[in-house]
């Protein structure tokens, strides 16, 4: 006994599929992710001012995928944990780092439910 079977060939249009779920460059997921990313950051940045926060904010383009802190000392108080302004234990350095090992299933499962696709 054989069996046939046929295949219709269709043509799917990758960027619309990509625009529908939001995963487009600058979609609405690069922006949630971007934004949760300054947002779960600002407890974790070293604050004296709140320049170096603000920085955040007003060099990061949300949606581009870069979040960027732009200060003349921004990088050494990331990457030199022996700056401490002795405030919150949370503050230091590597904040982004840090951000991420907290907060990654959670921006993960909001981007996943934005997109449409699973929640795990």
């Amino acid at each position: 006994m054989t069996n046939h079977f046929s295949l219709k060939t269709f043509k799917i249009n990758k960027d619309a599929v990509l625009r529908n779920r939001g995963l487009e460059d600058n979609g609405k997921v690069q922006q949630f992710i971007d934004s949760e990313c300054l947002r779960l950051c600002d407890r974790k940045i070293p604050k004296d001012t709140g320049a170096l926060i603000q920085s955040g904010i007003i060099n990061t383009q949300v949606g581009s995928g870069q979040v960027k802190w732009r200060t003349p000392y921004a990088r050494r108080l990331y990457y030199h944990p022996e700056y401490n302004f002795n405030q919150s234990p949370e503050r230091g350095a590597y904040w982004f780092d840090r951000m991420k090992t907290q907060y990654k299933k959670q921006i993960l499962k909001g981007a996943a439910q934005l997109s449409g696709g699973k929640d795990k």
